[in-house]
Formats: structure tokens, sequence, C-alpha cells
């Protein structure tokens, strides 16, 4: 290691409490000293994530946010409905830090990683929303020497979220994937791996302007879901492409049976005769956002092949194991600035995060409202 002297530095933590009441603030902390195979990062770029709103604010109703404080050390505050305290009993009296991935200068390192020392890695593990973060080198990747902090910031959750979702069309026996809220950073990183590696994509939008948006990055198969004619289109691109597969980061609403529907119209019904149990093919929706909170909502038009399910990132890693993992996060580090690069409307520092104005800002997760803070400014 070098040097012996401690460093401090500020955490955004988010604490939801019993009686009702989310707290986000800056609070001090001290990494210590990296052992043997860990490292001290000065944190420079931390991507706010649809997953990382999950745990700074939770259900906690955004409309009851007030700031306490100072400028220096400011403070939300945010009430949390009684019906909603029962989903999140688990973190109930807990002080969290918030950020799942990140990228920064390693300025210590144990004896064993010291090649990392100096360099600039992109980093997995929660916390990231800090100025300091100690985490263990296995979980940091060195970026190329061309690439800066905001290159390597989501070089994780985004990249290896799409790779999987190829992954899992391909290890489940599908050919086309049908993809929702299409137009978002995922979304535009999704169509450059499906153009690069051939495989058919279905982007369903919310706007002619977010279609548009993917029809100049090449897309072939863009549906509006506000067009009066969204269903025979969605219907038509599943029969161009084949897609049985489908990744919905909506939720709520009608759309995931939309889908389902569609792909029922495009089935095959080689089958003689009649089958009040419809088509043999094999239909799936997998949800992994929450775009919309409200239920999901399944008109059962689609016979009775399908699945709805949940997909979650950190799971899939787990069952797909060392070998694809490694081959997928090498892929993210060769192409970097290219496939897998993020874009980014403003760059903000821990205390912005806190600014009411600002936190309204990308609570929204409106599309093409990627926000990323340094919280070395």
């Amino acid at each position: 290691m070098t040097g012996t002297t401690p460093l401090h530095g500020l955490e955004l933590r988010s604490l939801a409490t019993g009686d009702g009441q989310l707290r986000l603030s800056l609070e001090d902390v001290t990494p210590g000293e990296p052992g043997p195979d860990e490292l001290l990062v000065r944190v420079e770029a931390a991507p706010i994530n649809p997953s990382d709103l999950g745990l700074l604010i939770g259900p906690a109703d955004m409309a009851t946010a007030r700031s306490e404080g100072t400028p220096e050390r400011p403070v939300v505050l945010v009430d949390i409905p009684g019906q909603r305290l029962g989903a999140i009993q688990a973190r109930l009296g807990q002080s969290l830090a918030v950020g799942n991935e990140g990228a920064g200068t390693v300025v210590k390192a144990g004896g064993n990683v010291r090649k990392f020392l100096g360099r600039k890695v992109g980093m997995l593990g929660g916390g990231m929303y800090a100025q300091l973060r100690r985490l263990p080198a296995r979980d940091c990747i060195l970026l190329p020497e061309f690439a800066n902090a905001s290159d390597g910031a989501s070089m994780f959750v985004n990249p290896l979220t799409a790779l999987g979702f190829t992954e899992t069309m391909k290890a489940e026996g599908h050919r086309a994937i049908v993809h929702t809220a299409a137009a978002s950073n995922l979304g535009q990183m999704l169509n450059r791996i499906c153009l690069k590696d051939g495989i058919p994509l279905v982007n369903i939008v919310r706007s002619e302007a977010q279609a548009e948006l993917l029809r100049g990055m090449g897309a072939r198969h863009v549906v509006d879901s506000t067009s009066p004619g969204f269903q025979a289109e969605l219907t038509q691109a599943i029969r161009d492409t084949g897609a049985t597969i489908a990744f919905d980061a909506i939720g709520g609403g009608t759309l995931a049976g939309q889908i389902l529907q569609a792909m029922e119209a495009c089935a095959d019904r080689s089958a003689p005769g009649y089958s009040p149990y419809g088509s043999n093919a094999a239909k799936q929706v997998y949800i992994y956002g929450s775009l919309d909170m409200g239920p999901t909502v399944l008109n059962r038009t689609f016979g009775f092949t399908w699945s709805v399910g949940g997909w979650l990132l950190f799971p899939f890693l787990q069952k797909a194991g060392r070998e694809v993992v490694a081959r997928m996060r090498q892929r993210v580090a060769d192409e970097l600035t290219t496939t897998f690069a993020s874009r980014y409307t403003r760059t903000i520092s821990l205390r912005d995060a806190l600014s009411l104005d600002i936190l309204r800002e990308y609570e929204r997760k409106a599309t093409g409202g990627k926000y990323l803070i340094d919280p070395s400014l």
C-alpha cells in the first residue's frame, strides 16, 4: 500500500424509518486502508440508474419532499405512505449507501493488486455515490488508456443487462427480441448490439420523436405505443422478426399482454383443427423495470402457452456462470466507447443530487434524461 494517512469523504445515504419517513443526507465516511486484495478509489463518475432510484427513494411519495440542512450538507425528507412500509420492512432503520456502479482513480492499492495504483477503473458493488470507495479488486475493471471516468461509469449495469437479454434469448431458444422503453440509454445500447450481432429487434417507444431517434440509429423495427394503429403495427413487426421473447421496462398497464397477443397472432398454426387453448408457440415476457408502478394487466387473448416473469441482472449473472460473465465483461471493455457508450444529460455533484429541483428531474426517469454524479465536484 502507499501512504498511511486516513482518507475521509462524503457519502450519500438513504434512511427509511418505521414512522414513515425517508431521509436523504450526506454523511462523513472513512473507508479505511485497503486489504491485500482491495483498492481505495476516488470516485469521479457514477450514473443514476432506475435501479439506483429504487434504493435511493423506494416507495416514498416525492410530492411530499422538502429540504432541510445547509447548502454544504443538504438533507431531503420525504414521507412514505403507511401502506407501502410493509414492502421495505427489511431496510427500516438502516442508513444505506446508494449507487450500483461507478468509475474513478485508484489512490491506494493492496499488496496483491498494486498494478491498479494510479489507474482508472470501472466498479460494481454499491455505495458509489461517495467521494471514496474501498472494495475488492475483483469488482473492478481497468479502463482502457483512451477511456475517462465517465466512459467507464456505466460499464456494468446497462451493458451487462443488454447483453443478458441476448444471452437469455439464445439460452431459451428464441431468435428475436421485443424491447419496451426502447429509446432509453439501455435501449439504444441493445439496438447497437442487435444490429452488430444480426439479432432481429422490435423496439417499442412512447412517442414519434423517440421512434425517429432510433430509426436514425439504424433501428429496423420501431413501433410507437401511442399510435392509433399500435397493435396492428406491433403484430406486423413481430411477424417480420419472429420475436417470441420480450423484455419490458414498463411493468404496469396492458403492454405485456398486448405483446403476448401480438405474438400469438403471429404464431405458427400448422396443427390441424381448432384448439381452444391457442397455439403451442412459446411466448415469454420478462418484466425488468417499473416505469409504471400500477398493476400488470393481462387480458388473456393469447392462448395458454405463455409466461410472464421477472428478470434481474444479478440473479442472471449468478445463473449464467463465470465463463459467460467473463466473456460479457470483456466485450464491454473492448467496445466501451462504441457499442456500450453512454450519454448523459447532465453531470451533478453529490450536493446537487439533494437539490429538490434536480432530484425531481432525475427521479422522473425520462427517456434521454440520464444523470451522472461526479462526487469529486
